[in-house]
């Protein structure tokens, strides 16, 4: 137990079946009637946009703007434009739609109207800034992995000085997140394992980093009992909409429970990858998990072995001799990741990923070590270590 510690979720959740139909009833009630609905152009494709307006529009609500322009990696330059429509077109809200990308598009777009500004550069350190005019934002992923419907955070790119611009603000949290099973539906098998095991690594380390508290605890460990019921289901069967709502909801657990303790060594070696070598991140937590929580195992093995309940249930941590708990719990994600390579060849090494050289260790060692995530690690990482971390999963 912490002496002190914060954590703050203020979106309502609707979570199941025909939760898109009571987006208009929730806009209405923060006083909301003009809202700018926003995607990007896949989604528009598969129809998964479509379905949102349409379930807005059948109650009554009609989007003043659409905004289907947001890239794989959004940018300064997307949100100023997105900014620019919004307030052309009289709006008064926000409804994104997406993954990680749109869905941290649609809070920079909240940053800069809230605080009348004409650029995002303007509202850098906003953390430090007043949360200045409430604009109403609702969150709907159509991804099972990021959690960004439940974080303060957005990564929005500056293309011009070739950087990710991470923004941290409670006041980047949603009005509503809601959480329906047909808008991941459409996601391919590897997908879904990827962002899966996104799901699951935000949710062990957020249980076992430095700031973890009795609250984020209860988050991560509910997170990781429901990915290990339902992500090789939603996997094998992308129909199965009973896994596909347990996986959305392992999401925003697991986002809700690192927004307010943190992530960890997985996440900083990852994020580097990505800077890097553009390893997917889901990918990269999925090969990194196993070897940083073996790393960690001086430091939190007590921990580990709590959270082998919910990785392998009630009777295998009942039969496990204490002692043997911490490496049993290990085990349990590697068995999880056979699987998942078993059935959508998910990589569990960096070599199959085809992005990644020994060569680029320095630049990943490099970044890694400058990762904010790095800090809250519950063992200490130098150059050295990460350097044997890399060469482990090579």
């Amino acid at each position: 137990m912490p002496e002190y510690f914060e954590f703050k979720l203020p979106a309502k959740i609707l979570s199941g079946a025909g939760a898109l139909e009571h987006i208009a009833h929730e806009l209405e009630g923060l006083g909301a009637h003009a809202p700018m609905l926003m995607s990007d152009a896949g989604l528009v494709r598969f129809g998964v946009a479509g379905q949102v307006k349409a379930a807005m529009e059948g109650s009554g609500c009609h989007p003043a703007a659409e905004f289907y322009d947001v890239p794989a990696d959004s940018s300064i330059q997307v949100v100023n434009q997105a900014a620019d429509l919004f307030r052309r077109s009289g709006c008064d809200s926000l409804v994104a739609v997406g993954g990680g990308s749109v869905l941290d598009t649609a809070k920079g777009v909240g940053m800069v109207l809230a605080q009348g500004t004409e650029d995002l550069r303007q509202n850098m350190g906003c953390e430090a800034l007043p949360r200045g005019q409430h604009i109403p934002y609702v969150a709907i992923p159509t991804t099972a992995g990021t959690g960004s419907e439940a974080t303060l955070v957005a990564v929005i790119a500056d293309p011009d000085r070739q950087v990710k611009m991470e923004f941290i603000s409670y006041h980047l949290l949603p009005d509503v997140a809601v959480l329906d099973p047909r808008m991941t539906r459409t996601l391919p098998p590897r997908v879904t394992a990827a962002t899966g095991m996104d799901t699951l690594c935000h949710a062990v380390e957020a249980a076992s980093c430095l700031q973890r508290n009795p609250i984020s605890d209860a988050f991560a460990e509910k997170a990781i009992g429901l990915v290990m019921a339902h992500l090789t289901d939603a996997v094998d069967d992308g129909d199965n909409l009973a896994a596909r709502q347990g996986m959305a909801n392992a999401s925003l657990l697991a986002g809700a429970a690192f927004s307010n303790s943190m992530v960890g060594l997985v996440h900083a070696i990852g994020h580097a990858l990505g800077g890097v070598c553009r390893v997917p991140h889901g990918e990269a937590m999925n090969i990194l998990l196993p070897a940083v929580m073996r790393y960690n195992l001086s430091k939190c093995a007590e921990r580990y072995g709590e959270l082998l309940l919910p990785l392998a249930g009630p009777e295998i941590y009942a039969a496990t001799p204490a002692p043997e708990r911490p490496m049993a719990a290990i085990q349990a994600i590697e068995g999880l990741r056979g699987r998942l390579a078993q059935t959508c060849k998910l990589p569990a090494r960096l070599r199959d990923t085809g992005k990644v050289q020994e060569s680029d260790f320095d630049a990943v060692i490099a970044r890694a070590l400058n990762d904010g995530a790095i800090i809250v690690n519950p063992r200490e990482a130098g150059a050295n270590d990460i350097r044997a971390l890399l060469q482990e999963v090579w």
